[in-house]
């Protein structure tokens, strides 16, 4: 399912870049994914899991303003995160997620599978938006895991 991993991985050494992630609605599984690597350690850096708002001000320095008019899941929150987490970890690549796994906790605007991935790589920031619907909270997990993973060969290439 994660095939690009092994790639992903030659290229962030190969530029002798350490990526850091932030990542809420899917609880470390990026991170576990990328350390599960023999030799993460010489391109991966920090791995937060800031999943509560509270999480997301202390440890990434989040504006109130940003989670009381946006909320966590919103395109302001998830740039804010990996603009944040990058000032913070100083590494080259960062990538943050912000979502709603399910099964529960949607709304008419905000429904289950909505995901935000944001993606660091030097002054460049993307931040894309994701509806993988509810068809299951890890479901939406691996796909967002698996998304992440792309959106990141693209911008390391």
């Amino acid at each position: 399912m994660y095939k690009n991993i092994i790639e992903i991985k030659k290229k962030l050494i190969l530029k002798n870049y350490k990526i850091s992630v932030a990542e809420s609605c899917t609880g470390g599984l990026l991170s576990s994914k990328l350390t599960s690597l023999s030799g993460s350690s010489n391109f991966f850096h920090l791995g937060l899991i800031p999943y509560s708002n509270l999480a997301k001000k202390k440890l990434l320095k989040m504006q109130d303003i940003i989670l009381k008019k946006y909320g966590a899941v919103s395109v302001q929150c998830c740039w804010a995160m990996v603009n944040n987490l990058s000032k913070i970890s100083k590494s080259k690549v960062c990538i943050s997620i912000t979502g709603i796994a399910g099964p529960n906790g949607g709304s008419k605007q905000k429904p289950v599978g909505l995901v935000y991935i944001g993606v660091k790589v030097g002054k460049k920031i993307i931040v894309n938006k994701y509806n993988f619907r509810n068809k299951g909270r890890v479901f939406v997990q691996k796909q967002t895991v698996k998304k992440s993973l792309n959106l990141l060969l693209k911008l390391i290439k």
